[in-house]
């Protein structure tokens, strides 16, 4: 004998789930963002009529061999690479200068430490050397 059943069945998709759950995502990724501000100290500077405005230039020098290396993207060899400096020094004597090295991985060591006693004769003493992270 088979019976009827005379309740059928309802079948309701029911959003408040995932509402919940793309919310608490939202939640998370902004409590878990990071903001670049200052501490959580409120200060009012004083101000100063002689203030000057610091400007810092970043100059990136680029080595892959010793005939191809960039200076800010101007192309150059281990040769030129003094004169570059020093009249890239002599544009900029105001700012203050953050030197970035950066070689390629094939390039030779003595090509690197060729580039930063070239940056020591020319006064840039602070060089920081870019590298990628290890994935």
């Amino acid at each position: 004998m088979r019976l009827e059943r005379r309740l059928s069945p309802q079948v309701n998709v029911d959003l408040t789930p995932l509402i919940d759950v793309v919310f608490q995502l939202v939640i998370f990724f902004m409590v878990s963002s990071v903001f670049k501000t200052t501490p959580g100290i409120s200060l009012e500077l004083p101000t100063a009529g002689t203030a000057e405005p610091l400007t810092v230039q970043e100059l990136v020098i680029t080595a892959i061999a010793e005939d191809e290396i960039y200076v800010n993207e101007v192309r150059t060899t281990l040769e030129g690479v003094e004169k570059l400096l020093a009249s890239w020094k002599d544009e900029h004597q105001d700012a203050e200068i953050q030197v970035i090295l950066e070689a390629d991985k094939e390039a030779q060591y003595q090509l690197v430490i060729s580039l930063l006693d070239g940056l020591r004769r020319q006064g840039f003493q602070d060089v920081g050397l870019r590298t990628r992270m290890k994935r």
